[in-house]
């Protein structure tokens, strides 16, 4: 199966609007993330899923400046946009990632694509129970899934949040989830981007470990966490919009 990261990405986000190209050490986080999805040794591609807003016209720029394929639908039926990005790139195995998660472990793509490819799963992440840090986020499953969800479902929130469906009808769809093994203290950590705060943060982390080794991992980000704690003061009081 064609397997390719599919990244819904806008500019017009509700807490902080522009956020995917805010820069850090001068290039925008979407660059940043592209990059780090780039290192996947298990996808075939990148595909930035943008809207039809003349505000993103900034990130279908982007995305041929890098290289990867770019496709613009809805800006509120993320499942159609979605959906629309796996057609028209010829991706089977679609690999869900925001552009608000800029921190995301290449080598934990690999890992979730390898479970799907060797099991008979119809949805593989590693979000259904958290274990690993807000921002770490990676969602598998077939475009034909999602062909399927997009038939079952006509409810906005459905369509709003991709592979919600999915996860919320475990009687119809096989489910995985991979937990993380790390120890309960890093189960809450927020390193994603949906406020200034968190910015911030991402931009602190960027900026210590991205210039000594630009492939840092998972592990590297926790290990400067663990030494310079204070960090997390910056979006510790930060919550999660809910789905529902």
């Amino acid at each position: 199966m064609i397997a390719k990261a599919i990244i819904e990405a806008r500019m017009t986000s509700t807490r902080l609007p522009g956020k995917v190209v805010m820069p850090i050490l001068g290039r925008p986080t979407l660059e940043l993330l592209i990059e780090r999805l780039q290192r996947a040794q298990c996808l075939d591609g990148i595909v930035v899923a943008t809207t039809t807003n003349a505000t993103d016209d900034v990130l279908e720029a982007l995305a041929a400046k890098l290289g990867v394929e770019c496709f613009r639908g809805s800006e509120d039926d993320v499942l159609s946009r979605v959906l629309g990005a796996a057609q028209a790139s010829n991706t089977e195995l679609i690999v869900e990632i925001t552009g608000d998660c800029p921190l995301v472990d290449p080598a934990i793509v690999d890992q979730l694509i390898g479970i799907y490819r060797a099991n008979s799963y119809d949805y593989v992440s590693n979000t259904l129970k958290r274990t690993y840090p807000r921002g770490l986020d990676v969602q598998v499953f077939s475009a034909s899934t999602l062909g399927e969800v997009a038939r079952l479902t006509d409810d906005p929130v459905d369509h709003e949040h991709v592979s919600l469906y999915i996860y919320e009808h475990p009687e119809r769809f096989r489910l995985y989830n991979l937990e993380s093994g790390l120890s309960e203290k890093y189960w809450d950590l927020r390193l994603t981007v949906d406020t200034p705060e968190d910015f911030a943060l991402i931009r602190d982390i960027y900026e210590r470990l991205y210039p000594v080794n630009p492939t840092f991992a998972m592990k590297d980000v926790l290990l400067l966490l663990d030494q310079q704690p204070d960090l997390l003061d910056l979006n510790r009081h930060i919550r999660q919009k809910a789905v529902r």
